[in-house]
C-alpha cells in the first residue's frame, strides 16, 4: 500500500512537470513567436528549411527508449536567416505535427516542441550573453562564427537535457546509469555532428560566392538530410533485425527443447531480446482451468487469478491493446505492477482454440505499435504450436501406456489365467478320483503342477517387463552397450558400436523404440542370418537420430519375408515397422540372400536437442 502510495506521488510530480513545461513553452511560443513575427527576409528558403526540419524530426534515431535527432543545423539555420521569431514558431510547429502524425498521447504532443521552445530561448539568452562579452575586433569572420553558434548550441544540448533527465528522474519508472549514459552517448555524437556541419556552414557562407539563394542552401542541407533519413533506417533495420534474428533463435531453441523441461525457463530468459517491455506473462490454459506459467519484470510470481479474470481471459480471442490501464486493462488490469500503464494481450490460439495466453506491459501509455502487435501474434502463433506439439505428444505416450497395460491385461487372461483356471479344473477332478482311480488322479495332479510351474514362469516374465526398461534405467547408449556386452559373452560374434555427433535428449518413448528395434535386429542377425560380425551406427544429427544395423549373415529375400509376415503377425519386421510408425520414424531393410543385411531407423527430430552434424549414411564394414 506504502509503495503504491509513493508511485501514485511520483506519478502526480511528472505530470506536473509536464504541465509547466508545456506551459512556459507555451508562453514563450505566444509572446516570442506570435506577438513578435515579422515580414520574413528569404519565403522560399524558409519553406525549404521546414521541410528539411520535418523530414529529420520524423525520421529520428533510436535510443534507449526514446529518439534523438540532428535536427539542430537546421534550426540554427531558421535563427540566421529569419530570427528568433520565426525559429521557435517553426521549430515548435514542426515537432507539434511530427508528434501528432506518430499519434504520441496528448501530454507528449504538447511536452516535446515546448522542452524545445524553452530549451532553445533560454540557450539563445545565454549565447547572447557569452557572445556579447566576446570581442570580435580583427577576428576571421569564420572564427565568430563558430563561436557564436557553440555559445548557442552546447548550452542547447545541456539545458535540454537537464530537463528531459529531471524527468526521468521523477516519474515512477526506473531510470538507471546504464540508461542515462546511453542516451547522453547519442546526444553527445548529435552534439559533434551538428558542429561539424555548421563549422562548414559557416566556412563556406564566409566565402565570397555571389547571392546565396534557395539552391545553395538545399545542395548544403540536403547531404543533412540523407545522413538523418538514412541513419533512422538503418538504425531501424539494424532493430528489426535483431528482433528476427531473436524470433529466429527463440522458435530454434524451443523447437530443441519441445521434449525438455526447461524450455520455459529460456523463453522466460530470452523473450526480452525480441520484444522489450517491462512486464510480461504467460497464462496455459488446460481444459477449463488457467495455469500461472511464469511472470517476469513488473509482474508477480504468485498472480492471483480469479473467476472474473479467467472468465476474461476466455473472451479474448484475438490481438488486443489497452494504451492506458487507467481507464481500461482489460481481465489483467490490477494484475500487475501499478507501475503499468499499457497493456497488449496475444491469445495463443490454435484452431479456434485458445491455449494460452501472453500479456505483455509497458509503463508508458500508448507504447504499443504495430511493430509491436506483429512481433506478439508471431511468438504467440509459434508458442502456440510448441504447447499443442508437446500436448499431443503426451497423449501420445499415454494412449502407448494403456495399449501396453491391455497387452499385458490380455496376456494374463490368454496365458497365466487360463492355464490357472485349467489346473484348477485338473485338481478337482484329481480330487473327486482320487479314491476310486488314483493313478488317473495322479496323472492329473502331474499335468496340473506342469501348467502351475508354466504360469509362474510367464508371471515372472510379466513381472520382468513391468520393470523399468533399460533405456530408463541408464538410458539409451548405456542400454546399447549393456545389451552388446551380454551378447558377446554368449556368443562370438564381433559386435562394433559406433556413435557420431553429440548426444541430446530423446523422449523415453523414442528411447525404447529405438532399443527394441536395435535388439529385435541383432537378435534376428545371430538366430536366422548367423552372423559372425555385426556393425551399429547411431547418429545424431541436424534432422534426426539414425540408427543402422548392418550384418555379415546370410541375409534374405524381402519380398518371401513379406508373404511370411502375413502368416505369422508375430514375425519381426512387421513389429519393427509397427513401432516406428508409432514415432512417426522410417524404417528401411536391405538385404539380399548371401549378402547380408542391412537395417536403418530413420527418426525425426521432434523438438530434441541437437547440433548440425554432417554424417555419412552407412556404417563401416
Amino acid at each position: 500500500m506504502i509503495e503504491s502510495s509513493a508511485l501514485q506521488i511520483k506519478e502526480r510530480r511528472s505530470k506536473l512537470f509536464l504541465l509547466v513545461i508545456s506551459c512556459v513553452g507555451g508562453w514563450f511560443f505566444v509572446k516570442h513567436g506570435l506577438l513578435k513575427l515579422a515580414e520574413t527576409n528569404e519565403l522560399i528558403i524558409l519553406v525549404l528549411l521546414v521541410i528539411f526540419l520535418f523530414i529529420v524530426e520524423l525520421f529520428p534515431l533510436p535510443v534507449w527508449k526514446g529518439t534523438i535527432t540532428i535536427s539542430f543545423p537546421l534550426v540554427y539555420a531558421i535563427y540566421v536567416m529569419e530570427g528568433l521569431s520565426y525559429t521557435i514558431i517553426t521549430y515548435a510547429l514542426v515537432v507539434f505535427a511530427v508528434n501528432l502524425f506518430r499519434k504520441r498521447p496528448l501530454r507528449i504532443v504538447f511536452f516535446n516542441p515546448a522542452l524545445l521552445i524553452v530549451s532553445f530561448y533560454f540557450a539563445y539568452v545565454i549565447g547572447d550573453q557569452l557572445f556579447s562579452h566576446y570581442s570580435i575586433d580583427g577576428k576571421p569572420r569564420v572564427l565568430i562564427g563558430i563561436i557564436h553558434f557553440t555559445s548557442i548550441m552546447v548550452p542547447f544540448y545541456v539545458i535540454n537535457n537537464l530537463i528531459a533527465d529531471l524527468l526521468l528522474i521523477i516519474r515512477p519508472q526506473t531510470y538507471s546509469f546504464q540508461d542515462w549514459r546511453q542516451k547522453t552517448g547519442q546526444e553527445v555524437n548529435s552534439l559533434i555532428i551538428s558542429f561539424i556541419y555548421l563549422f562548414f556552414f559557416h566556412l563556406f557562407g564566409n566565402q565570397n560566392r555571389g547571392d546565396i539563394d534557395a539552391f545553395s542552401f538545399f545542395f548544403f542541407f540536403f547531404p543533412l538530410v540523407c545522413f538523418a533519413l538514412l541513419s533512422s533506417i538503418i538504425a531501424n533495420l539494424k532493430r528489426e533485425k535483431a528482433k528476427l534474428k531473436a524470433l529466429f533463435s527463440i522458435s530454434s531453441e524451443l523447437n530443441k527443447k519441445m521434449a525438455a523441461d526447461d524450455w520455459l525457463d529460456f523463453l522466460k530468459d530470452n523473450l526480452k531480446e525480441f520484444i522489450d517491455v517491462d512486464a510480461w506473462v504467460l497464462l496455459k490454459k488446460d481444459r477449463e482451468s488457467w495455469n500461472l506459467k511464469f511472470a517476469v519484470g513488473l509482474a508477480e510470481e504468485n498472480l492471483s487469478l480469479n473467476d472474473e479474470r479467467t472468465q476474461g481471459f476466455n473472451k479474448i480471442k484475438s490481438l488486443r491493446v489497452y494504451p492506458n490501464t487507467k481507464e481500461s486493462g482489460g481481465p489483467a488490469n490490477g494484475l500487475l505492477d501499478p507501475e503499468i500503464r499499457s497493456l497488449l494481450y496475444a491469445p495463443l490460439m490454435l484452431e479456434e482454440e485458445i491455449v494460452g495466453l501472453f500479456i505483455f506491459g509497458r509503463s508508458r501509455t500508448k507504447s504499443f505499435v504495430e511493430e509491436d502487435k506483429q512481433a506478439a501474434a508471431t511468438l504467440a502463433n509459434q508458442l502456440a504450436v510448441l504447447i499443442k506439439t508437446r500436448w499431443l505428444i503426451a497423449e501420445q505416450e499415454k494412449r502407448l501406456i494403456l495399449e501396453e497395460r491391455n497387452r499385458i491385461a490380455r496376456d494374463i487372461h490368454d496365458g497365466v489365467a487360463q492355464s490357472l483356471a485349467g489346473a484348477i479344473m485338473n485338481l478337482d477332478t484329481a480330487n473327486r478320483k482320487f479314491t476310486k482311480t488314483p493313478d488317473e488322479s495322479r496323472q492329473l495332479m502331474n499335468e496340473s503342477t506342469l501348467k502351475l510351474r508354466k504360469c509362474l514362469k510367464e508371471v515372472r516374465e510379466s513381472i520382468y517387463a513391468l520393470r523399468p526398461y533399460p533405456t530408463e534405467r541408464e538410458g539409451l547408449l548405456a542400454a546399447i552397450a549393456t545389451k552388446i556386452n551380454a551378447i558377446q559373452k554368449e556368443s562370438s560374434v564381433i559386435i562394433k558400436l559406433e556413435t557420431r555427433g553429440p548426444k541430446f535428449q530423446l523422449s523415453p518413448m523414442v528411447e525404447k523404440i529405438i532399443f527394441d528395434i536395435f535388439q529385435e535386429s541383432t537378435q534376428n542377425a545371430l538366430k536366422h542370418a548367423e552372423a559372425t560380425k555385426i556393425d551399429i551406427l547411431i547418429s545424431f544429427q541436424k534432422e534426426h537420430v539414425l540408427l543402422k544395423v548392418k550384418d555379415n549373415g546370410s541375409g534374405f529375400s524381402l519380398f518371401q519375408a513379406m508373404i511370411k509376415a502375413r502368416n505369422h503377425p508375430h514375425f519381426g519386421i512387421l513389429h519393427m515397422n509397427e513401432a516406428a510408425e508409432k514415432i512417426q520414424a522410417s524404417l528401411q531393410v536391405d538385404s539380399k540372400e548371401g549378402a547380408g543385411t542391412e537395417i536403418t531407423l530413420t527418426v525425426p527430430r521432434m523438438g530434441i536437442e541437437g547440433a548440425i552434424i554432417h554424417d555419412k549414411a552407412y556404417a563401416g564394414r
